[in-house]
C-alpha cells in the first residue's frame, strides 16, 4: 500500500493477480479491497500536506491556512485537522497516531502478502470496522442459505495470546485488540483495573432463536474512549460498534453501574 498509486490502480491490480476477487462464498475480499482504499485516501493526504508543507517552509509556496495548521498542530504534537478530517477516530498524540497508523498497514499489507485472511483479526486495525463484522456474518449466512436477518453473533471468550491460534473458526472469525475499561477479564473463574486487554473472542454466527441463556454482560465496544460519536450517513454511529455477551458470575447491573465497556484504541 502506497499512495502514490490511485485508487483505481490498486484495486484493478489486486482483481488482476486474481489474489482478492470478488466471490460470492468470501465476502472479506470485499473488506481488504474496501480498507486499502480508505488508508491510501488517507495516506494520499498525509503525503501531499507534507510534501507541500515543506515547500512553504522554504519559501517555494504560499503557506495556506490549511497547511499553517498542520504546521502548528505538529509543532505541539498534535493529529492536524486536516488529516483527521479524512482518518479513522483517535484521540492519540501525533507520535502514537502514526505508529498506529503503520501498525494497520502492516497488517492490511501482511493480509494482502499471505494471499488469504489471517486466523486472528486485529479488530482495532479497520478503518470502517462494520464493513468487517457484516461480512463474515454474510459469509456464513450465504454458506448455510440463511437470511441475513436471521442471524447474529454470539461471543466465546477465548484464551488471552492470540498466537495460539493458528487456524480460524470454521465459522465466525477470531478477534483480537480490544481493551477493558474498569475491569479486567479473570480466566480461573470466568468473571470480569482501568486498560486491561480483553481476550481473543470468537465472533460465532448462529441463528438468533438459537442464542444460548447464561448470565452475561451486555458489554459495549467503542472504537475510542470518548464513548460517543454521531450517526453517520451509512447508518452506523462514528464511534459504538457492538455490544458483546459477556459471561459473568456477577448481575449484570454492577457492571454498568461501574461503566464497563471495551476500548478498540487506547488515548495513549
Amino acid at each position: 500500500m502506497h499512495a502514490g498509486s490511485s485508487n483505481e490502480e490498486l484495486v484493478a491490480a489486486m482483481l488482476k493477480e486474481h489474489k482478492f476477487p470478488v466471490r460470492y462464498d468470501e465476502s472479506l475480499n470485499q473488506v481488504l479491497c474496501q480498507e486499502m482504499l480508505r488508508y491510501n485516501r488517507l495516506l494520499s493526504i498525509i503525503r501531499d500536506s507534507l510534501v507541500n508543507l515543506e515547500k512553504a517552509l522554504r519559501g517555494l509556496q504560499v503557506m495556506s491556512s490549511d497547511l499553517d495548521k498542520v504546521f502548528r498542530s505538529m509543532a505541539v504534537g498534535q493529529v492536524p485537522p486536516l488529516w483527521k478530517g479524512k482518518s479513522f477516530p483517535s484521540l492519540k498524540p501525533l507520535a502514537s497516531y502514526i505508529d498506529d497508523l503503520l501498525a494497520r498497514l502492516g497488517m492490511l499489507q501482511g493480509w494482502y502478502e499471505a494471499g488469504h485472511p489471517p486466523s486472528v483479526f486485529w479488530i482495532s486495525g479497520f478503518f470502517f470496522t462494520p464493513s468487517f463484522s457484516t461480512a463474515a456474518l454474510q459469509n456464513y449466512a450465504r454458506k448455510h442459505k440463511l437470511p441475513i436477518d436471521t442471524v447474529g453473533y454470539d461471543f466465546v471468550m477465548m484464551n488471552m495470546d492470540p498466537e495460539e491460534y493458528h487456524k480460524g473458526p470454521e465459522d465466525g472469525v477470531y478477534i483480537h485488540g480490544l481493551f477493558l475499561e474498569g475491569c479486567a477479564w479473570v480466566e480461573g473463574d470466568k468473571h470480569l483495573i482501568l486498560f486491561e486487554p480483553a481476550p481473543v473472542i470468537w465472533l460465532k454466527p448462529m441463528l438468533v432463536e438459537d442464542f444460548p441463556e447464561y448470565p452475561h454482560y451486555q458489554c459495549p465496544v467503542y472504537r475510542t474512549a470518548e464513548r460517543r460519536g454521531v450517526l453517520a450517513t451509512t447508518g452506523h454511529s462514528t464511534n459504538f460498534l457492538m455490544f458483546v455477551r459477556m459471561p459473568t458470575v456477577k448481575q449484570d447491573w454492577a457492571w454498568t453501574m461501574a461503566g464497563v465497556c471495551m476500548l478498540a484504541s487506547l488515548s495513549d
